[in-house]
């Protein structure tokens, strides 16, 4: 502990605490319930991002966290900021994100009455995060800010509130502050190691699923040295690509959106699952129908690192409760079997892999999304950060992009829309001389699309591109299945992105024909401003492998039938 210190405000003494924890970005949209800590932001060696709505502060926020494996921290006001910050809460809570929330609450003294924009957080986020709290006695700043710091990265890592009474940051205290927070990792014994070792030697058709949160490059590194080892099939999770190369021979794959059926059936008929990192939760495990629930048939492997999660859902064979890190770092004692039995199974996995996503699929309309994506894997920097929300756009991602490097898909498992622009925001706050793209739906982008302003008013030149097909199109794919030809409530009438991004002060581009992005991007490129290419798409392509008229004519046959 350091000697102790004259006097501060207690919001000064929150400030020094975040950069004794290595705090380096805090976003935020201003309000006058923190107006301390604004303050004491003002001459801190901490980069302040100031946002057009706290939605989009929460999921900056939650990007860094994704990206850095550390806290991203964001502040916002009470009442107001605080229920719209909930979207980004949310995102971090289902994909276990680092993260902690600083808000804003009323003097202590009118608590409970009501008070102007008075909340009570821990029982509006209690059921979202890993710990919400209020701190009332601003001599206790130091202890409960590190508490923060090591709630959110602890096991599975999630999202933390701190409520922060006006009058008490005004308080001004003599206090220590608290050593940095560091993450406590668990690691797997020597004895479960073991039987990994005999599981895997009696395999014959094994498969590793790469998911979750707390890898790091170096993690990644380790399971691609025992998977070259063992010459064994590795798939990924739901937006978990970066976890392994996918040009690698031993990948087999993405659980993600409109995945490989041929992996799907690799995954049902595979003996030896080993789960390392994730949950296998809704959209990886395709509605919860590639393992069966409590007991699957094959031999599961379960690697968390919270030990509530080990059974939660599946029950494995054999549960280790350790992080990534731990447990790639273990896996150099694993010996592999003298006669590998799988090897013409892996080869055949990457062949189908390759297959399925190396050329586009034809589409209607002029604009082939498949295109685009595969025009920008074989252009761009490896090291390109690729930010996006939710929508059946992203399907084109998943299947026909290639994230080659660690942390360089930014997006939520939740599916939560209007995440692609914020998120990109805080990449290139992050890493300045990378090139950022933000990739959009149409009614995703305008969830968070004045997140663009923010770019323009901090001069990060992030290339965003919108698919505008004038409609939710997810909710309509799911309303031809289940109510074919009856369209309701999800048509949309859209402004001119590429002027909407001119208006801002940035760059506006349209593409109605697949040949004409690459100049498109370029000119995006060359122009130094946060850029909008609107890329106009026709509805009818609703997947990479369905139209809407396909969709709506299957579902009335199935009637008639």
């Amino acid at each position: 502990m350091h000697a102790p210190l004259t006097t501060r405000t207690a919001a000064e003494v929150l400030v020094d605490q975040l950069i004794a924890n290595g705090v380096e970005h805090v976003f935020c949209v201003p309000g006058e319930s923190y107006l301390g800590v604004l303050d004491a932001l003002y001459d801190r060696d901490i980069t302040v991002t100031v946002c057009r709505q706290e939605g989009g502060a929460a999921m900056m926020a939650d990007a860094i966290g994704k990206a850095t494996g550390k806290p991203g921290v964001c502040f916002v006001t009470r009442g107001p900021g605080a229920t719209n910050a909930a979207a980004g809460i949310h995102i971090a809570d289902q994909d276990s994100t680092p993260m902690i929330m600083f808000v804003g609450q009323v003097d202590r003294h009118v608590r409970g009455r009501g008070a102007f924009q008075e909340m009570d957080y821990p029982a509006v986020f209690g059921s979202m995060t890993r710990w919400t709290t209020e701190i009332d006695d601003a001599t206790r700043v130091p202890e409960l800010v590190s508490r923060a710091f090591h709630a959110a990265t602890g096991g599975r890592p999630g999202p933390v509130v701190v409520g922060l009474p006006a009058d008490m940051l005004r308080e001004r205290v003599s206090t220590d502050i608290a050593p940095p927070f560091e993450p406590i990792e668990a690691s797997p014994g020597k004895a479960e190691m073991a039987r990994l070792e005999d599981l895997l030697g009696k395999a014959e058709r094994p498969l590793m699923i790469l998911g979750g949160t707390r890898w790091t490059e170096d993690a990644c590194d380790a399971v691609t040295r025992f998977a070259e080892r063992l010459h064994l099939p590795v798939a990924t999770s739901y937006r978990r690509l970066p976890l392994f190369d996918p040009l690698h021979p031993c990948y087999a794959g993405d659980l993600g959106l409109g995945p490989n059926p041929k992996l799907i059936a690799r995954v049902k008929a595979a003996d030896l699952v080993i789960l390392c990192g994730g949950r296998l939760g809704d959209i990886p495990s395709q509605g919860y129908t590639l393992l069966d629930i409590p007991g699957p048939r094959c031999k599961l492997v379960h690697v968390h690192p919270a030990s509530e999660e080990l059974g939660r859902v599946y029950q494995p064979h054999l549960a280790i409760q350790s992080g990534p890190v731990r447990f790639a770092e273990a896996l150099e004692s694993i010996a592999a079997p003298g006669d590998i039995a799988w090897r013409e199974v892996t080869d055949a996995s990457h062949a189908e892999y390759l297959d399925w996503t190396e050329t586009a699929t034809d589409q209607p309309g002029g604009v082939n999304l498949g295109a685009v994506m595969v025009w920008m894997r074989d252009n761009l920097p490896v090291d390109t950060i690729l930010c996006n929300g939710a929508g059946n756009y992203a399907a084109w991602i998943h299947r026909f992009y290639r994230f080659r490097r660690f942390a360089t898909h930014i997006a939520p498992t939740s599916a939560s829309m209007g995440y692609g622009m914020p998120s990109a925001v805080a990449m290139k706050r992050l890493h300045p001389d990378r090139t950022v793209l933000s990739v959009n739906g149409d009614g995703d982008f305008l969830m968070n699309g004045q997140e663009f302003a923010t770019a323009v008013q901090y001069d990060l030149p992030i290339i965003t591109i919108v698919c505008d097909n004038g409609m939710y199109g997810t909710i309509r794919m799911h309303q031809e299945r289940e109510h074919p030809g009856r369209v309701s409530a999800t048509d949309l009438r859209n402004p001119d992105f590429s002027a909407y991004a001119r208006a801002f002060g940035g760059f506006g581009v349209t593409v109605e024909r697949t040949e004409d992005f690459p100049a498109a991007f370029r000119a995006a490129e060359d122009s130094g401003q946060p850029a909008i290419i609107h890329l106009r798409i026709d509805p009818q392509a609703i997947t990479p492998s369905a139209t809407l008229d396909g969709i709506r004519d299957r579902a009335l046959a199935a009637r008639r039938d």
